[in-house]
């Protein structure tokens, strides 16, 4: 089976998390990972663009109770109706999770994510955790630099074929 990887970020997002977005969706594309999203605007509907312009197959989860709202690029939508609470179902459903700038629906997600424990959690140009003397928590997602740093961490300790990057 393919490996899923959700990526998680704010519908209101900066060009920059835009960008970041779409190489990611692009290079698990071509790695030949599932994306899994929230199927909505900004960095969702980015990382939808980027997967699907290399072909790859994207599943959006959706809150509401239709799919009318979900964003083009899209291989599938699966319609929740149950709010927020669909985070859960998108981070329970990856083998990896990148995050990528900040709200507080993405800050929910990767709290779930790391509440989960024993998948990969990238953090790229998101949420900076820190503990009360200024250092990050012993269990902080893993810090990213860029789209392809961020997907090899992602993807380096899943038994998984494919090339990354190219």
């Amino acid at each position: 089976m393919p490996v899923q990887v959700a990526v998680c970020g704010p519908r209101e997002c900066t060009e920059a998390d835009q960008a970041n977005a779409y190489e990611v969706g692009q290079l698990l594309a071509r790695a030949g990972a599932t994306v899994i999203c929230g199927g909505g605007t900004g960095v969702m509907a980015a990382v939808s663009a980027g997967a699907r312009s290399e072909d790859g197959l994207v599943i959006g989860v959706r809150p509401g109770a239709n799919a009318d709202d979900a964003n083009p690029d899209l291989s599938a939508v699966i319609v929740t109706n149950i709010g927020e609470a669909r985070n859960a179902v998108i981070i329970w459903s990856a083998d990896a999770v990148i995050v990528i700038g900040g709200s507080w629906g993405t800050l929910s997600e990767l709290a779930l994510a790391k509440r989960r424990g024993g998948i990969p959690v990238i953090n790229l140009n998101g949420w900076t955790l820190r503990q009360a003397d200024g250092t990050p928590p012993p269990d902080a997602p893993t810090e990213a630099t860029s789209a392809t740093e961020a997907v090899d961490l992602a993807l380096r300790d899943l038994r998984f074929m494919g090339p990354v990057g190219g």
